[in-house]
Parts: structure tokens; sequence; C-alpha cells
């Protein structure tokens, strides 16, 4: 199946000279929940704004369904929906004009029945007829998802959808993100939250200094990039790791009583064997033991820091 959106080659320069995109290539597989993570001043803003028809790319090419994104912007951007971080409306609208407007200025025919479907899948439905001024910041986010649904696109881009909201509303777009992919829309996530995609995404894209530095199945990732530790509180306390598990990633806590083993996916079950016979050469008794998973978040940070 071919990609909904294809990035071949971009690059963007500023006036200024800096340069945002260094060649950046990239596939969004249909159907698909994609995060785009980096760091402030990465470049993913202007990925977005040059996807979306926005922003000039320098050099390089997008289509989105097959078509240029340049000489077919009409056709490309009738496809994709974009829920930008601000609110940029009339304060004295209310939330049903605000909408079916949205859904006009891609030259649709009015469609009720369609605005009242998205109104009541983002809770919306009630507060139909307030302005947007008078609704809360929880709710003029959710006003922002539906503006961009209106017209009914296959490709949603959601920009830090969840910045400054409570948990509870979080989780709501959450559900609401997966139905609209189990629909068919392609969604993709910009997001500091990196619990966020790791808890919706499909595949992560990691962008650094203008640049696509990995672009991977989130469960992959996590298997490939992903450490483990094992630590187990010992029964006695030692003064120092003995010199016949020197062969183990080891760590002895400062009081003494526990030992952390940190392994990665592959040597998993080879490694944890060989130390507990070891372990149990040593004389060494444990009477608890626990593991933990490094997260999305771990690997993030690892992949962005700069080199000491």
């Amino acid at each position: 199946m071919s990609p909904i959106i294809a990035v071949a080659n971009l690059s963007k320069v500023y006036a200024s000279g800096f340069q945002a995109l260094k060649s950046v290539s990239l596939e969004i597989r249909r159907g698909e929940i994609f995060a785009l993570l980096g760091p402030n001043g990465a470049g993913k803003t202007t990925l977005i704004g040059i996807i979306c028809g926005i922003v000039s790319p320098t050099e390089g090419r997008v289509t989105v369904d097959g078509h240029d994104i340049r000489a077919e912007y009409r056709k490309a951007r009738r496809l994709i929906g974009l829920v930008p971080q601000e609110l940029t409306t009339d304060a004295f609208e209310t939330v049903w004009a605000t909408v079916s407007f949205s859904r006009g200025l891609f030259g649709l025919r009015p469609d009720p029945a369609h605005i009242e479907r998205v109104l009541k899948d983002l809770s919306l439905w009630e507060k139909r007829d307030s302005r947007i001024m008078t609704l809360s910041g929880g709710m003029k986010r959710r006003v922002l998802i539906a503006k961009a649904l209106s017209h009914e696109p296959q490709v949603l881009f959601l920009d830090e959808p969840t910045a400054g909201v409570d948990v509870a509303l979080r989780q709501d777009m959450w559900r609401l993100v997966r139905r609209l992919r189990d629909q068919g829309v392609t969604v993709i996530l910009t997001t500091h939250y990196i619990e966020e995609a790791e808890e919706m995404a499909d595949r992560v894209g990691v962008i650094r200094r203008g640049e696509i530095i990995l672009v991977e199945d989130k469960t992959e990732l996590m298997r490939k990039l992903g450490t483990k530790q094992l630590t187990l509180q010992l029964q006695t306390r030692l003064v120092a790791v003995p010199d016949t598990l020197s062969a183990h990633r080891l760590d002895l806590s400062e009081d003494g009583t526990e030992l952390t083993y940190t392994y990665d996916s592959q040597g998993e079950r080879t490694g944890i064997t060989a130390l507990l016979t070891d372990l149990r050469a040593a004389g060494i008794r444990f009477r608890d033991l626990h593991t933990r998973q490094s997260s999305l978040e771990d690997i993030f940070v690892g992949l962005v820091k700069d080199p000491a």
C-alpha cells in the first residue's frame, strides 16, 4: 500500500540563513498513528507547516495521497486537518458557527449531520450554541479538533493536542484519536508528553537539528533500544561486588542492600541465568527482586541529548 504522505529530500532555509530542515525523507503509512518527537527547535513545526502547505520548502517534494503539495495544493490540502496549539477563531462566534465555517472554507456543502456527529464525539454538543469566549481551555481545545475534522480529512495533524489540559481530558482525546485511526484516518502527533506517544503511537519518528534520525515501530524501538533492570534485594549487606561477578553489569546500592543488573532484551534469558548461577556460586542470597523496563521517554532522551 502506498504511503498517505511521502516526503522526499525536504530542506528549508529561512531568510536569516537558519536551516530548519536538512534533506528530510519520510513516509507516513495510511491509517497509522505516527508520533513525531524532537526537542524545541528540532524542526517539527517547520516540517508540519510544509506538509500542510503553510510554509514553502527550499528544496524537496511532498505528496499527500499522491497529490503534490505545491502543484496540486487544493487537492492535497483538502485531505488534511490541522489542529494547531493555539485557538485562532472569533471569540464571539458560537461553537456550531465556527466549526461549520471551517467546513465551508474547503468549498464543501453544509452537512449539519456530520457537524453534529463531530460535536457529539467531542462532547461539544451541549455547547454548540455557546460562544467560544465562554468555554474552558479544555473545551476550546476540543473546538480546535472539531474544526480540523469538519471537512472529513484523511490525515489529521495534532500539534501538542493536550498541552495544558487535565488528565481526564487527555484520556478522552486519546480515545478519540484511536477511534479516528480505527475509522481509517491517519494521525500525526507531535507532543512533549512522551507518555502520550508511548500510549498511542504505532510508529515513532525522532527529529534532531532538522534531520530525521530514527523512524521505527514503537514496540520494535523499545525492544531494540530499551534496557531492562533487575534489582535484587540482598539478604546480607555487601561491601563491594565480588570480582567473580565482574562479567555482569552490576551496581551496588550505597547501603549495600541491593544489586541492580542492567541488560538488553536480546541477552535477557542467557544473561539472567548466568547471573543467578554466579550469585549462587559466590554465596550471595537475595530475598526479593523486581524488574524495570526503560520507557519511551528514556529512549528519547538518550537519542536527542548532545554528546558530551
